[in-house]
């Protein structure tokens, strides 16, 4: 029995010292373990920062449901699996006619169209056809057969909905799984003028210079501009800031923000596959105007702001202003101003964008502003607007 117990008690110094690389090691043995702790380490700790980064950016992957989802997918074989999908139409049957191996269309066009503008969207649609665009139309006037007089209407995807606006069919039919097919997504406004614009070399602009967020310059005698920024400069083939010294939103060398740099509005933004990616995660659900958010979009950049955001000069549009939803209309014999409420309600939702912004800002402690030092004041216009 005593032996017995001696041979337990040897055999355990025996496998301490040989399983924690113990100072009895030869020094080659002990470096060749540290080594191999440290990729451990190394290893846990990547795991551990990309989980946590996951977590962040998709928090609803961490909820207890999808947990459910993933552990069925994994019931499947790895290689049938597709996370993703298109909106490429796809025939019902094949033909001798059918062309074998053609390749999807990179880019993306979506307009809200009203049947109002059927002829300036005609004019936008003929001009990005040729370049390989899928055309997407969201019709918030409820009105679809109208639409069938034009040739390319059944190479177009059509989604009704009434009374809703761009950024509410955005966040539902442009989910980034849906659009990862296409380099770029061109969220557009449908009354703009494109006479002077041209999609091919736009696009080369645009990869060129690496623009991530972008959009064609807007000709000075548009109806309706907004920012200083978006203005075409003849002098320019793009611009990705200015300098301004009147009125309060005053652009320096020192203003590094939006509007002065960095910015782009939303009425002709055009996203990159990456930067529609984060960006489809900043819209919020419930905020269907989206004001607030182009002032956000240099944080999905993918970068520098002041490099990644630019404005293309040489190819241009005219912002005719043309206010599509809503209108004077009677109500229990009151003629009532649909536009005042939507402007309320937009004035609104930017209270609350903004509000959340900063909650999450001060609720995420890990969470660093890389433009803190650059954080730009609202004009005083836009202030006394928002309270």
């Amino acid at each position: 029995m005593n032996k017995s117990w001696r041979w337990l008690l040897k055999r355990r110094n025996v496998l301490f010292d040989w399983g924690t690389c113990h100072f009895k090691m030869k020094p080659f043995m002990g470096f060749v373990c540290a080594v191999m702790l440290f990729v451990v380490y190394k290893t846990t700790n990547l795991q551990y920062q990309q989980a946590e980064l996951e977590a962040k950016l998709h928090p609803l992957y961490a909820s207890q449901e999808v947990d459910e989802a993933w552990r069925n997918l994994v019931r499947l074989p790895r290689g049938i699996i597709h996370a993703t999908s298109d909106l490429d139409l796809k025939p019902l049957w094949s033909t001798s006619r059918s062309k074998a191996n053609v390749s999807s269309p990179r880019y993306l066009l979506a307009i809200p169209a009203g049947i109002k503008q059927k002829n300036n969207v005609d004019n936008m649609v003929q001009k990005f056809l040729p370049v390989n665009f899928t055309i997407v139309l969201f019709h918030y006037d409820g009105k679809v057969d109208e639409w069938l007089k034009f040739r390319w209407s059944n190479l177009a995807i059509h989604i009704v909905a009434q009374n809703q606006t761009k950024w509410w069919f955005a966040k539902r039919f442009l989910h980034p799984s849906i659009v990862s097919a296409y380099d770029y997504i061109f969220l557009w406004d449908e009354d703009l003028g494109v006479e002077n614009f041209d999609p091919r070399s736009y696009l080369d602009i645009v990869k060129s210079e690496g623009f991530e967020i972008s959009q064609p310059a807007l000709d000075p005698n548009s109806t309706d501009i907004h920012h200083r920024i978006t203005v075409r400069s003849k002098r320019n083939q793009f611009h990705r800031r200015i300098y301004e010294k009147r009125g309060s939103a005053r652009c320096s060398n020192e203003t590094e923000g939006p509007p002065c740099s960095g910015f782009v509005e939303g009425m002709a933004p055009v996203f990159s596959r990456s930067a529609w990616h984060c960006t489809w995660h900043l819209i919020q659900n419930d905020l269907v105007h989206g004001w607030g958010v182009d002032m956000k979009l240099g944080y999905c950049a993918q970068g520098d702001r002041t490099q990644n955001i630019g404005v293309v000069d040489s190819e241009y549009l005219v912002h005719q202003g043309i206010q599509t939803l809503g209108g004077a209309s009677r109500k229990k014999r009151h003629i009532v101003d649909v536009r005042s409420q939507i402007r309320y309600q937009s004035t609104t939702e930017l209270r609350k964008f903004l509000t959340r912004w900063e909650k999450a800002v001060e609720e995420d402690k890990k969470w660093v502003d890389p433009y803190k030092k650059t954080r730009w004041r609202l004009p005083r216009k836009m202030a006394r607007i928002i309270g």
